[in-house]
């Protein structure tokens, strides 16, 4: 039987032991497998099972699926610990990770996709909830970014093996994959023996909650769902089969992504706390619908690899401000409501990933420029609820229009 630590008292353990290391940890853990899965993708798809832009969507519609039944999180921890639970998720990922490269058939992709996205979306669910129960709401944007950092860091250094060796010693997909995939692994299994349980202070409802006064919430992650589905299945998907991307180039494309993202991550976080939530998303959205009609412009207009590339790195970069909608989530919830509302908002954040790269994969094949066209809308949507969060969000001041209802004379 593992102790059980209260968080004010896992202030006392090494500092290698306590919560927020542990947070640290499982963030650089989770992307060295999944961040080399993404990295790999899209060429080992291509190259060892012909996959054209209707099998890619319909790969990642199967890879969301997971995602859409998040819900089942509430259900697991009524038995489960949440850190256990985040913890058995993250080994899940890299497990299937590490043998991806063993069933190169659409059968088989499909399968072990869906094995690999139960413990990554299971992992992100729980992480999110433990990330806002653990952080203190004075410092959670910054230490956000700084987490989002680490992650960086780690993959950073995956990527840049990949991109010296990939070439040199002529490396296999299956290589690759077992060593990301099995490294992720392995943390988690240290991640289990090697940390004490922590106890939130505020017990978490295990059960299933839907607050009409977090209706914004989960219009925002509605739409964020769907505008990032377009972006992860289709730009990635375009630059090796547009321009012709191998390997090591599309992971040195995401080398520069992830070395901006360790240097403005942190500095987004102050941004965040400085600014507050509102303008922070504003800034994202009108940033991201910019970048989703220039990558219209490269279908229309015949525009360039070189623009195509710095439209990626611009992309990764304003969605690294998502990181403020979890941080308005955790101003506006009931402390107990942070773990089935994060199941919940999983769940919304996936009902369009579940259809939308199937349905989109044909219009691929039709128009690629009106994929990113409808993107656009998606953002653009996502701007006009943004512009509804008030300065400084709290219970009973969760959108813009809460003013209104508290100058309402009582009847």
């Amino acid at each position: 039987m593992k102790t059980i630590y209260p968080l004010e008292e896992a202030q006392q353990l090494p500092v290698w032991r306590r919560p927020i290391t542990l947070l640290f940890l499982m963030a650089a853990a989770m992307p060295i497998a999944f961040s080399t899965w993404s990295a790999l993708l899209n060429n080992f798809v291509i190259e060892m099972a012909a996959f054209d832009g209707s099998d890619i969507g319909w790969l990642h519609t199967v890879r969301e699926i997971p995602g859409f039944l998040a819900i089942g999180v509430i259900a697991i921890i009524m038995f489960m610990r949440e850190q256990v639970l985040g913890i058995v998720s993250l080994a899940l990922l890299g497990v299937a990770t590490a043998i991806t490269a063993w069933f190169p058939s659409m059968g088989g992709i499909l399968t072990i996709t869906m094995l690999s996205s139960i413990g990554f979306h299971y992992y992100e669910t729980v992480n999110q909830s433990l990330q806002l129960q653990w952080l203190p709401k004075d410092r959670a944007p910054q230490m956000l970014g700084w987490i989002m950092a680490a992650g960086s860091a780690a993959t950073l250094i995956a990527y840049v093996l990949i991109v010296l060796s990939w070439e040199r010693f002529d490396l296999t997909y299956n290589v690759v994959y077992l060593l990301s995939g099995g490294l992720t692994a392995l943390i988690a299994l240290f991640c289990f023996v090697a940390y004490p349980q922590f106890e939130s202070p505020n017990p978490q409802v295990k059960k299933f909650i839907l607050r009409k006064r977090y209706w914004l919430y989960y219009a925002l992650q509605f739409m964020a769902g769907a505008r990032r589905q377009i972006f992860v299945v289709f730009a990635g998907f375009m630059m090796v089969e547009r321009f012709g991307f191998d390997v090591h180039e599309v992971t040195g494309l995401y080398l520069v992504n992830l070395m901006a993202n360790m240097l403005l991550a942190p500095v987004f976080g102050k941004v965040v706390a400085r600014y507050g939530e509102r303008w922070a998303l504003i800034f994202e959205y009108v940033g991201l619908v910019t970048v989703f009609l220039a990558y219209g412009g490269i279908y229309w207009f015949g525009w360039g690899v070189v623009l195509a590339s710095i439209l990626y790195v611009l992309d990764h970069l304003f969605f690294a401000l998502a990181l403020a909608l979890k941080t308005y989530f955790q101003k506006i919830a009931d402390p107990g409501d942070i773990a089935p509302t994060a199941a919940v908002a999983f769940t919304i954040n996936h009902i369009a990933a579940v259809f939308l790269p199937a349905l989109l994969g044909y219009l691929w094949l039709i128009s690629p420029g009106a994929v990113f066209l409808l993107a656009a809308g998606m953002a653009g949507t996502s701007l006009a609820l943004a512009c509804l969060i008030p300065r400084h969000p709290e219970p009973g001041n969760e959108t813009v229009f809460a003013r209104f209802a508290r100058a309402a004379p009582a009847e």
